[in-house]
Parts: C-alpha cells; sequence; structure tokens
C-alpha cells in the first residue's frame, strides 16, 4: 500500500480521503533534516505553509510520485526541482475563492456602517447612535480591480445587492466583464467614478502601490477602499494620511505590507479604518475544501490518474517530460513575447508547430504558449493545468495549426496573436545545445537569444537612427546588451530588438517613440 506522509496540520476530512487507498502518517512540526531523514519511505507528501520542500528533501524522496499543497501557493515548494524529477505538484487554487470574496464583501459593509466601532462603543458601556450614521452600498459604484475568479464572485454578490460595477483589468474581455455586469473602464475612471474600490490583483512591480497617494487624490472624499489580495498594493502610510485629512472616507484591509502588522499609523485610526488579520481563507470550509481538494489529487495520482491542478506538467512520464522540456520552455517565451507585443487583452492565439515540432506531441506545447501569454495578468496563478481554462474565460480564441515543410531549423514555433496593441507575430527555434533563438519578429527575420529586458522598434530603415535610440538609452544610464535589425528591403520597415541589463526607467519609452522614424516601441520583460 502506498505511503502518505502529512508534514502540516491538515483537515480531517482530507485525511479520511487519503486513508482509503494509502496508508497515512502525520508527522507535524519537523525539522528539515529529519524530513530529508524520512522522505524516502513515501509515495506522497501533503503540507500547508508550515512545511518548505527544498530540493535535498526531494532529492531524497525517491519515491516521491506528488506533492501536494493544500492552499492557493506553492512558494515553499522547489517546483523545478519537483519537475526534474518527473514529481506532479499540485495545490488548490479555487478552495479559498468564497471564502476570500465573503470576506471582501463582510469588510466593505462593515466599514459602511461602522461595525467594529459600533460594537466597541456598546462593550464600553455607551449608547451612541449619533456618530455612527453609516452608509447604503444600494445604488453606489463599486470599482473591481481584478475580475479573476474572487472579483467575479465580489461583483456577482455586489450586482445582487443593487450596485452598480465598474471593472479594470486589462487581461479580461469586454465580453467577459458584459456578462458580470461590469462595464470595462481604464484604471483613472474607475479611481474618478467609484465610491468602493476592491483590489483582486496578485502583487507585482507593476501592482506594488497601484493605489498610491496619487491614485488616491483623484477618488471622491466619499470613496472607501477595500483590499483582501496582497499586501503593497497600496501605499499605507499615503492611505493613512489621505484618511485622516478627509481625502478618502475610509479603508478596510486584510493583508499589510509587513505581516503581522506592526507599528501603523493605520492603527491609530479609529473612524473610517477596519483592519482583520489575514482572515480572507480562514474559514472552516475554505480549510476543509482546499484539504480535501488536495487530497482527491493526491488519491487519483497514486490510482495511476491525472492530477486536475497540477503546477507543473501532469500526466507526463519523466522520460517524455525530459524530451519536451526545451520545446515547453520555448513555446512559454515566445507567449510571453508575443502577449506583451499585442497588448494585455488578447483576443486571438495561433500556435503554428512547425518542421520535425509539428509530428510530436502537441498539446502541451500549446499549453506552454498560453502559459506564457497569460503570465503577465496572472504570475504564479497560471499553470499547465488551468492555462486553456483561463484563456477561455478571457476570451482568447486559441488555433493550433501544423507545417512540417517548414524546414529552416529542426523544429520552430510561430505564435500570432491579435490583442489591444495591434496584430503580432514571433517565431523561435531551438539550436543544437538546445538554447532559445527568436528567429523572426512580424515578419523580420532577426536571431536573437531571449534577455530578461528587451526593447523592440518598429522603424523606417534609415542611417542614424540607431545611433540616436543608443544616445537616448546612454542618457538615461540604460546599458545595452546586444542589438539586431532585421529589415526586409532597404530604407523599407525594419525591426530592431535590444537586450538591455536593466529595466527602461519610466518615461523613456516615450522618448523613443518621438525619435524621428519612430513608428512603434515596446518594452519585453522575460
Amino acid at each position: 500500500m502506498p505511503k502518505v506522509l502529512v508534514s502540516d496540520s491538515i483537515d480531517q476530512a482530507g485525511i479520511d480521503i487519503l486513508s482509503q487507498v494509502a496508508q497515512v502518517d502525520i508527522k507535524t512540526g519537523l525539522p528539515e533534516a529529519e524530513l530529508v531523514k524520512i522522505i524516502p519511505d513515501y509515495d506522497a507528501l501533503m503540507i500547508r505553509s508550515g512545511t518548505r520542500v527544498t530540493q535535498e528533501m526531494i532529492e531524497a524522496g525517491e519515491q516521491l510520485k506528488i506533492i501536494g499543497r493544500a492552499g492557493v501557493g506553492v512558494d515553499n515548494v522547489d517546483v523545478p526541482a519537483a519537475t526534474r524529477k518527473g514529481i506532479v505538484v499540485v495545490n488548490s487554487p479555487e478552495g479559498n475563492t468564497i471564502a476570500a470574496a465573503e470576506h471582501a464583501l463582510a469588510l466593505m459593509l462593515s466599514l459602511s456602517r461602522h461595525v467594529p466601532q459600533a460594537n466597541q462603543s456598546l462593550k464600553n458601556g455607551q449608547w451612541d447612535r449619533k456618530s455612527f450614521v453609516g452608509t447604503e452600498v444600494y445604488k453606489k459604484t463599486l470599482g473591481v480591480v481584478g475580475l479573476g475568479k474572487i472579483g467575479s464572485h465580489v461583483a456577482t454578490a455586489a450586482k445582487a445587492m443593487g450596485m452598480k460595477l465598474l471593472a479594470y483589468d486589462p487581461f479580461i474581455s469586454r465580453e467577459r466583464a458584459d456578462r458580470l455586469g461590469c462595464r470595462l473602464v481604464e484604471m483613472d475612471v474607475l479611481l474618478q467614478e467609484a465610491d468602493y474600490i476592491t483590489l483582486h490583483i496578485p502583487k507585482t512591480p507593476e501592482t506594488t502601490h497601484l493605489i498610491d497617494a496619487a491614485a488616491m487624490a483623484k477618488m471622491k472624499p466619499t470613496a472607501r477602499i477595500i483590499n483582501c489580495a496582497r499586501g503593497g498594493i497600496i501605499d499605507e502610510a499615503a492611505l493613512a494620511e489621505a484618511i485622516s485629512s478627509g481625502k478618502i472616507a475610509g479603508a478596510a484591509l486584510d493583508v499589510y505590507e509587513t505581516e503581522p502588522l506592526g507599528d501603523s499609523p493605520l492603527r491609530d485610526i479609529d473612524k473610517g479604518v477596519v483592519l482583520t488579520p489575514h482572515l480572507g481563507a480562514s474559514t472552516a470550509e475554505a480549510q476543509q475544501n482546499v484539504a480535501v481538494d488536495v487530497a482527491e489529487q493526491i488519491r487519483d495520482v497514486l490510482l495511476g490518474l491525472p492530477a486536475r491542478s497540477a503546477v507543473n506538467i501532469p500526466g507526463l512520464h519523466p522520460d517524455a517530460l525530459e524530451q519536451l522540456r526545451p520545446y515547453l520552455q520555448l513555446a512559454e517565451t515566445l507567449g510571453k513575447l508575443v502577449g506583451q507585443l499585442a497588448g494585455g487583452r488578447v483576443d486571438f492565439l495561433d500556435v503554428r508547430l512547425q518542421g520535425e515540432l509539428a509530428t510530436n506531441q502537441s498539446q502541451p506545447v500549446v499549453v506552454a504558449a498560453l502559459k506564457g501569454l497569460l503570465s503577465q495578468a496572472l504570475r504564479e496563478r497560471v499553470n499547465y493545468v488551468n492555462a486553456s481554462i483561463e484563456a477561455q474565460e478571457r476570451g482568447i480564441h486559441v488555433i493550433e495549426t501544423r507545417d512540417p515543410s517548414k524546414k529552416d531549423y529542426t523544429g520552430s514555433l510561430h505564435l500570432e496573436a491579435k490583442g489591444s496593441l495591434g496584430d503580432h507575430t514571433v517565431t523561435g527555434a531551438l539550436l543544437g545545445d538546445g538554447e532559445i533563438r527568436i528567429t523572426n519578429v512580424d515578419g523580420f527575420p532577426i536571431n536573437v537569444p531571449p534577455s530578461n529586458y528587451m526593447l523592440f522598434t518598429r522603424h523606417r530603415d534609415m542611417p542614424g537612427l540607431i545611433g540616436k535610440i543608443g544616445s537616448l538609452l546612454g542618457s538615461f544610464n540604460v546599458n545595452i546588451a546586444s542589438m539586431q535589425v532585421g529589415r526586409q528591403i532597404v530604407r523599407g520597415d525594419a525591426v530592431m530588438v535590444l537586450s538591455l541589463d536593466d529595466p527602461l526607467p519610466e518615461g523613456i519609452l516615450d522618448e523613443i517613440s518621438k525619435v524621428p522614424g519612430i513608428r512603434d516601441a515596446y518594452t519585453v520583460t522575460l
């Protein structure tokens, strides 16, 4: 009988499911050295946030087939190390959706009716009704930032309460927003028109301090902010100042830049602030849901069935995985590239397998391209299992084509995307050593390796233009690692690709676009 090690506290419902097919050993609180020592005896490992599954532990797990994290994130698992060993890593991406959405709604209503303050006042022996006159949410405008699963549920519930809905999500189609009853708008419009703003987005470099002093200056003085997403999306010092000075009416937070919350000016504001200690997923139902979800997946994998929420590549034998891995990395890289060139809201993706690649198993390659395409919007939340579903929910039409006659490389991949910035195509291939090359952009032949920071321009092939771009970048202290130009005819249209050592400073892209001869300029982060 297979053996499962449960190294963190898990709801009994999950244990009961595992016990149907395996011997379950519950050993919580063990140090890493002890886990490394005992893990060779186990076929599966089930954890929450307490256990760190390191490369050393994975290497020691000679029989491990699956690692299950009863929760959303897998930050405490070395996923690349598990993937290299052919170990499936699963989580429960939807187990706390309802809990988080309901907590956001609870905070909004508590904030509107001063529930925590009135409760404390009454417990202190007072009967003060005048100090706690509230505000109705009925017919007010709710701005939902991020229309993923949690944001969508909040929108649905808010609509049922009679609220008007605005939404900002550059990765959601207008049709999807319409189905939810949301008017899709730009962020500035949402800030200016919303009475309540609720955040449901991941923390990324782009969303860090998205709600800062400048953003709050655009809001109504009666506006209120709710954040049950991630700490750091709001500039908390600026928020405290805005509430204290009356620039906005209030805020309700469940997450913070530093947790546990230490000294914070938000603690000193009584009326207009509601604070909870990261309780978004803390319901009995959510804890049971994630335990059951992950336990069922571990059970299925032990029975030889596929997992439904793998964060790496499910259902592939390690030998097949090893053969496909370079092409999957190629597809994901090209997906990231074409997604950023086409714009955040992509409506169409054509994945064309060429040459020898056209004769191989195609579905993992298509999914990898979608994973790359959606990575800017979803970050770690998109994986090889949910990429197709996420694309479908965002209204992305996906086409797979094959062209085995294309023999310029042993195997190459061509992606075409239609997005908010127009139509763009990219082609890439693998060299003999497995190194990725971008071989064509928008029909212009090039041959460059991908890099972390890249600048693409569409321009007129004319003397002096490249020098002007180089001088402009130099004036902003941007170092160029490599540069290549692709053109079809002399002094016609051309594409320039620059690999940079650092991301472009704010404002420089606008300056590049003003250079005579430049038609378009795009930054790409890979």
